[in-house]
């Protein structure tokens, strides 16, 4: 009889057991614990860039930032019309920025990149200029005399028998004597690429006298060079790009509370794109963002992940690409990259922001063009909850 009751009273303890633990696992899942305890286990993004806690907000630290450290995180390649007719951009997982984008993908006045001469970098870089080939310096390849003799100065008036790489390309053409300018005037020669005519490798990088002094935009097509193009540019640090004194850091606010993406239908954003503007709503289920305290109505404002929602993005025959769209955010930086929230693990209050690029283009009777901001992510600046961070402009407010 005894051991008759212990048992009924054994099965009510598991039956009272397996309540209480479904309900523990129903909640577990329903009010997102599960995913706080996942999200503060998985390993974070190893890749973050270096940051100053100014006075304005969190800030990359441009002594140290470079275009050889922004690693890319995820494949990709697209077609184009382009200034030399229909163009491939491709990229893997894991490579630098560098060796892929273009200096005309970054032809914004935050940066002035174009205004900068080999001679100046060289100096900060530590790079000999004497021991680099014509060939070093991508954009040689596709000068033509006339466009040398523009761009480098004094140039036009050297005798074509002092410049060695210049003799030998006017040889070709019948032509051995007589001064620079007079010989780019001749009909032979004047449209043929230097890189056509003689092999750049040959030829030291300074046997073109004051080439390293002839700022990058004086070159014909410079846009179309890529980073790694420039000697000493991919490891110049961004504190030497010219533009950067230019930014304005105003607009600031504080990390309040990163929200995950059970979020549906925000509509106090502070995120968006130049094209639709930096107060796009998320009308959608999935608007995961974090939460913004500040000055006035800044504090509930909302930035939106762009790993969620997308806006229209770009402009001009460009804009088509990636569908039209990009991952939402802004530019606090500045037009050469776009800053997104990527990551956000609500259980430890912290978010991953990623850069995002853009390809642009200067297209012959047409203008120029750039498309969405959609190569990315890389890795950008971690925040936790209650830190400043800066907005940029415009400061619009829902």
């Amino acid at each position: 009889m005894k051991s008759k009751f212990n048992n009924n009273l054994d099965s009510r303890y598991l039956i009272l057991f397996g309540l209480l633990g479904t309900l523990f696992i129903h909640s577990f899942i329903k009010y997102g614990i599960l995913n706080q305890v996942v999200g503060s286990i998985m390993p974070r993004a190893s890749a973050q860039v270096p940051v100053i806690n100014s006075p304005n907000g969190f800030v990359p630290d441009w002594s140290r930032l470079k275009f050889s450290d922004m690693i890319i995180s995820e494949d990709g390649s697209v077609t184009y019309p382009g200034s030399r007719g229909t163009e491939t951009r491709s990229w893997t997982a894991g490579q630098s920025i560098a060796e892929f984008m273009e200096l005309g993908d970054f032809e914004t006045p935050q940066l002035a990149i174009e205004n900068l001469n080999l001679s100046t970098i060289a100096s900060v870089q530590g790079v000999n200029l004497n021991r680099l080939r014509l060939d070093d310096f991508q954009l040689t390849r596709w000068q033509t005399l006339p466009n040398l003799a523009t761009a480098v100065p004094g140039l036009g008036n050297r005798s074509v028998a002092s410049v060695p790489p210049i003799r030998d390309f006017a040889r070709r053409f019948g032509i051995n004597s007589g001064t620079i300018a007079n010989a780019s005037r001749n009909s032979r020669l004047r449209n043929v690429q230097l890189g056509r005519g003689i092999n750049l490798r040959n030829y030291a990088l300074t046997s073109i006298p004051n080439i390293q002094n002839a700022s990058i935009n004086r070159f014909a097509n410079w846009q179309d060079s890529k980073i790694i193009g420039v000697p000493g540019l991919s490891t110049l640090t961004w504190d030497n790009l010219p533009g950067l004194r230019s930014l304005d850091l105003s607009f600031v606010a504080k990390v309040d509370l990163p929200l995950r993406d059970i979020e549906a239908n925000r509509t106090r954003s502070i995120s968006g794109s130049y094209q639709e503007g930096f107060n796009v709503p998320c009308l959608q289920n999935n608007c995961a963002h974090m939460e913004m305290s500040g000055l006035g109505k800044t504090t509930g404002t909302q930035w939106i992940s762009g790993k969620y929602q997308k806006v229209n993005g770009g402009f001009g025959l460009l804009k088509a690409l990636n569908g039209g769209k990009e991952p939402t955010g802004r530019n606090p930086f500045g037009s050469s990259f776009k800053q997104v929230v990527w990551n956000i693990y609500e259980g430890s209050g912290e978010v991953e922001t990623a850069m995002f690029f853009r390809i642009c283009k200067t297209i012959p009777f047409i203008g120029r063009t750039c498309s969405p901001y959609f190569i990315g992510p890389v890795p950008f600046i971690e925040y936790r909850e209650k830190d400043p961070i800066v907005l940029g402009k415009p400061n619009s407010l829902p």
